[in-house]
């Protein structure tokens, strides 16, 4: 189980009068993940090195840095940290004194490993959707079994027959939810999913 971040964190690290910037956000799509970077990489710096993961998508840049020196350290730190569904840009305002391959390397990867060890996270939960059919009397039991294994309702709809909900609860909880509703409805509302 990965982690994700509950807030923006930053952290600033000096490395032979070099300053690197580490600053993270959580992210759910590669178009947000680069909307950020806009918003915060620093025009007047030397470097904005950046790196994301959304589940198995993945991307890292060196900004102009030798290559493998700046983002693949960075995305290095996130994998290491186990998160998820993150982008961290690290801004590198130089200091006048070269680092070398090896100097750079763990110093991105210091900046993002000390901003997102510092940071506030919280364990990504796996989600599962499912679509319920019932008749219109079972809607109260439907509705109960939902708010006790932490489902949301995405969508509902109404027809002669009844009701259609398209639902969205932890993957752990799936199967209890399906039991309950088969034990308090007779076996009457109809489960498809996870989808």
């Amino acid at each position: 189980m990965s982690d994700t971040l509950t807030a923006r964190a930053s952290q600033l690290l000096e490395v032979k009068h070099s300053r690197f910037l580490a600053q993270a956000a959580p992210v759910v799509s590669a178009d947000e993940a680069l909307a950020f970077l806009r918003e915060i990489g620093d025009p007047a710096a030397t470097h904005n090195c950046w790196a994301y993961r959304i589940g198995n998508d993945y991307r890292s840049s060196d900004d102009g840095e030798p290559a493998g020196t700046a983002g693949r350290p960075i995305l290095s730190a996130i994998d290491g940290q186990g998160f998820d569904r993150l982008m961290v840009v690290v801004t590198r305002w130089y200091g006048g004194i070269k680092l070398g391959a090896g100097g750079l390397v763990r110093a991105y990867g210091r900046a993002a490993a000390e901003c997102l060890r510092l940071a506030p996270r919280e364990p990504l939960v796996a989600l599962a959707t499912l679509e319920l059919s019932c008749p219109f009397d079972d809607l109260g039991h439907v509705h109960a079994a939902l708010t006790a294994h932490q489902a949301t309702k995405q969508d509902e709809a109404f027809d002669e027959t009844g009701a259609r909900l398209v639902v969205q609860l932890p993957t752990d909880r799936v199967d209890a939810l399906k039991s309950q509703l088969r034990d308090a409805t007779r076996n009457r509302v109809r489960v498809v999913g996870p989808a």
